[in-house]
């Protein structure tokens, strides 16, 4: 008897623990596939409300049918939302219908973010769908308001944004802060996309070390759903002249293996940021890096191993890999340039770029060019310098001749 009254509470405590660590499910606050978008985004709202008080993770459960769900939800301080997914990539395939199954948010509001961050969050696992956005006609694009966006009326730290995939969004993360609301500490991993805005990550005011890790863009982000974005789409994409990632009022950011295709530009790092961009290739744009500085301290930024394709989006003249202009240093390290022709989009007719670097400006900045490759261009150098107070020196490196080209410009 005694042998049995132990192997009976050890039993309990067993299925106690179990059921203690459970996610609690957003059905069991009466968000369901059959409701309203209005009534999900009433239902989510109060399920975060609860989870906020307690520090608990929302389980968003999977389905064959998504949640529709209006936007201008608040993911308030401590919650987290998980999904059942990594990153879905080219889209999750519904059986018999043109749509993505698991983890599924269902977004056609037209009028707010969708859903806004506060301290202490995390988003993980999810897929954001806009299934009335245009993916043939660019007249018919819809311009949603941002997908996640930080708050505005708090100071947001501590945010993991992990393995989210988005099909048919115009800006994905908006993370301008307002100045006397700066964010800290927000990671970006493995999230995947194609923003019709071309603006997939901004961030401004973010006071210490943002991190951006591992993210995709790409128009074939949802070709397994409403096929990929025509060329017209890619073109229009690329006409409204944004950088697929922003940087700026930025602390030590670190960027690591980022890849866009079919923007205007790759990234900007604006004249406030400094930090490390590593592995990374930006295809088919404009402009690769823009590279601002506003004083000589701490306005320098290390690049290194990549690759840019700039072959689009103006006549040739205006198509640069690389730009630097106002102050501070840029150490630029194993990154090659090259151009071609692509069917995915509209490129020049040359298919090449105007040069490798080109630096403007009237004020003194500092560059260092080591082991980069530097072809398809139609200038005679592969350095345009449009500033006379530049210091350049670029060494092992290789000409569109395929010559070694070393040199001091001072």
């Amino acid at each position: 008897m005694k042998t049995n009254f132990i192997v009976t509470m050890m039993l309990l405590i067993s299925v106690s623990v179990l059921n203690a660590s459970e996610k609690t499910s957003i059905r069991d606050f009466d968000v369901k596939p059959e409701n309203s978008a209005a009534v999900n985004k009433v239902n989510l709202q109060k399920a975060i409300d609860w989870a906020s008080e307690r520090g608990a993770a929302l389980y968003v459960e999977p389905g064959d049918e998504p949640y529709y769900i209006d936007g201008g939800l608040i993911l308030k301080k401590n919650v987290s939302l998980i999904g059942v997914h990594g990153p879905t990539h080219r889209g999750t395939s519904h059986p018999t219908k043109k749509q993505p199954v698991g983890s599924v948010f269902a977004i056609t509001d037209k009028d707010n973010p969708f859903i806004t961050i506060e301290l202490g969050t995390q988003i993980k696992g999810i897929q954001f769908w806009y299934p009335e956005q245009a993916t043939k006609d660019p007249e018919k694009i819809i311009p949603y308001k941002a997908t996640i966006k930080v708050s505005q009326t708090s100071r947001t730290q501590g945010v993991y944004l992990s393995c989210l995939t988005f099909y048919g969004e115009y800006l994905t993360f908006d993370f301008n802060a307002a100045r006397g609301n700066a964010c800290e500490l927000m990671t970006f991993e493995h999230c995947y996309g194609y923003p019709l805005s071309g603006e997939f990550i901004r961030i401004d005011y973010c006071y210490d070390v943002p991190r951006i890790l591992h993210c995709h863009v790409n128009p074939a982000a949802q070709r397994y759903i409403g096929g990929q974005y025509s060329r017209e789409i890619v073109d229009a994409v690329i006409a409204k002249k944004t950088y697929a990632f922003t940087i700026n009022h930025t602390d030590n950011a670190q960027l690591i293996d980022l890849f866009t295709f079919g923007t205007y530009g790759g990234i900007l790092l604006g004249g406030e940021s400094y930090g490390q961009l590593t592995n990374f290739n930006f295809d088919c744009v404009a402009v690769g890096i823009l590279k601002q500085g506003n004083n000589t301290k701490n306005r320098n930024w290390q690049i290194a191993q990549g690759s840019i394709i700039a072959n689009t989006g103006e006549k040739v003249e205006n198509i640069h890999p690389i730009i630097i202009e106002g102050q501070g240093h840029t150490s630029i390290t194993n990154v090659e340039a090259f151009s071609g022709g692509n069917g995915a989009l509209t490129t020049v007719p040359e298919n090449s770029s105007w040069d490798f670097l080109l630096v403007r400006g009237d004020e003194k900045l500092t560059i260092s060019i080591w082991g980069s490759r530097m072809r398809n261009y139609i200038a005679d150098s592969p350095i345009t310098i449009e500033n006379n107070q530049a210091v350049i020196q670029i060494a092992g490196s290789f000409d569109k001749n395929e010559e070694l080209y070393n040199k001091i410009f001072d």
